[in-house]
Formats: C-alpha cells, sequence, structure tokens
C-alpha cells in the first residue's frame, strides 16, 4: 500500500509540475472516473497530441516514464494504473484488464489468448472516453509507452505504428536512432538499443488488438513503444530525455498548437 501511494505522489507532481511548464496549451487535470477497478488519470496538454500508458503500473515505470514525458513536451497525458486481475507471481505475470482494448489477458501471451468480457468493454471505454477528453478533439497524435521483459527484445525499442508508411518509418528510426547517438555520447555508460519501427521493420508487438478494436483506431498517426526493462529502470532518466526530444519532432503539423 506504501508503494502504491509512492506511485501516485510521482504521477501526481509530474502531472502537476506539467501544467507550469505547458505554455500557451490548454492544461488541467482531468477528476478522476468513479466506478472502475483502478485509477484513469488524465491531464489536458496540447490539442489533439496524448501519450499514455494504459499499463502504468503492471508495465513497471510506464506511468511515471509517460507523466514525466508529458511534463518535456507540453502533450496530454493519460495513466492507468491497478487493473490487474491476478497478482504477478515469479513464474508469470497475472491476467489483468488490458485497458487499450476491451479484452483481458495475460502479459507476452499471444493476442489469440486474450477474451472479451463486459467489464474489459466497461474499462476501454472509460479509458477512451478519457483519451478523447484529454485530446480535446480529434486524436491527431498518439504514442502508447509499454514496457517487456521477453529476452528477444531486450536490447530494442520497438515501435508499432498506425498511420505510417514505410518511408514515414523509415524516417521516425533514423530521426530516433540520430537523437538517442547524440543522447549517449554525452553519456557512453547507457546501453544503445536497436530501433525498430514498423512496417519499416518487424516487430515483435504489433498491437494487433488495439489497432483492430481499441484505441489505436481512433488515432490520425499512432506509436505503439515498447521499452526494455533497462529503459525504464537503469537508465530511465536518459531514455525519457531521448523519447522526449523524439515525440515532440514525431508530431504530424497539423496537431494543435
Amino acid at each position: 500500500m506504501r508503494s502504491r501511494r509512492r506511485f501516485w505522489w510521482a504521477i501526481r507532481l509530474a502531472l502537476g509540475a506539467y501544467v507550469v511548464v505547458s505554455g500557451c496549451a490548454t492544461s488541467g487535470t482531468l477528476p478522476d472516473l468513479e466506478g472502475l477497478p483502478g485509477k484513469i488519470a488524465g491531464q489536458a496538454g496540447r490539442r489533439g497530441v496524448v501519450i499514455a500508458a494504459p499499463h502504468g503500473s503492471s508495465d513497471a515505470r510506464t506511468g511515471e516514464i509517460a507523466a514525466e514525458l508529458g511534463r518535456r513536451t507540453g502533450f496530454g497525458v493519460v495513466v492507468a494504473t491497478g487493473f490487474s486481475l491476478e497478482p504477478d507471481t515469479r513464474e508469470r505475470p497475472g491476467r489483468r484488464y488490458q485497458v487499450n482494448r476491451p479484452l483481458e489477458g495475460t502479459p507476452g501471451r499471444p493476442p489469440s489468448e486474450e477474451v472479451a468480457s463486459a467489464r474489459a468493454r466497461e474499462v476501454y471505454q472509460a479509458y477512451e472516453h478519457r483519451v478523447r477528453d484529454v485530446a480535446q478533439g480529434p486524436l491527431i497524435f498518439y504514442a502508447e509507452i509499454h514496457g517487456n521483459s521477453h529476452r528477444d527484445a531486450v536490447n530494442q525499442i520497438e515501435i508499432a505504428t498506425v498511420g505510417v508508411d514505410r518511408d514515414e518509418a523509415l524516417r521516425l528510426r533514423t530521426l530516433l536512432e540520430l537523437i538517442r547517438d547524440a543522447h549517449l555520447r554525452a553519456n557512453r555508460a547507457a546501453p544503445r538499443f536497436e530501433i525498430l519501427v514498423e512496417p519499416a521493420n518487424p516487430v515483435r508487438y504489433a498491437a494487433s488488438g488495439a489497432k483492430r478494436d481499441g484505441i489505436l483506431r481512433l488515432a490520425q498517426r499512432g506509436l505503439h513503444i515498447e521499452l526494455p526493462k533497462a529503459a525504464r529502470t537503469d537508465w530511465r532518466e536518459t531514455y525519457i530525455a531521448i523519447l522526449a526530444d523524439f515525440l515532440v519532432q514525431a508530431v504530424p503539423s497539423s496537431a494543435g498548437k
């Protein structure tokens, strides 16, 4: 319970500070949604642009990362926490509401094993409503922060996409690589994660469910960003700075100022 209070204090601190730095963008913390098995925090920012962490507690540190990215960029932020159905064990992660799509499932398991339920749809509808409120209009740019510890993805950052063709994916990959390398020149001890951007590269986590039935179907441009554990823990500050610089430049010019 104490660790959960500390987590929410960190989220609220980051979101509160974000109001100060977001400049002329409409901003403000949205009230908590009632009657859910978890919490969905929302902070309005630049219109049409949202950074989100739908698994803010079960994907460790992603809620804090999304909140800090919002503070640095002035973008809107949505963070969902506490939507677990079963606790994690040493052998495997527990089941959870997937939040960004109307399904229940277990992290790391194939999408074919996810199941629909009335409660999962209720959770998703609340999440979609919050994202729409934070966007304050059409969802022009939406970036989701996720985490995984799969051994095949331990040395890479994967980005599944919506509204991005192969040429644009190559441009985004090059942009992120250049920003990464610029930051790492000043911090040579930090790991140099490989960058994979769909559809220029195949990715393990393609976000097919969220694209088909969930939040990504709403975005004109969507980036589903999977971070390995080291990028979320030991080297979190370095990769927050990298991602903040990248996301500011990845937003389409049509997004609201």
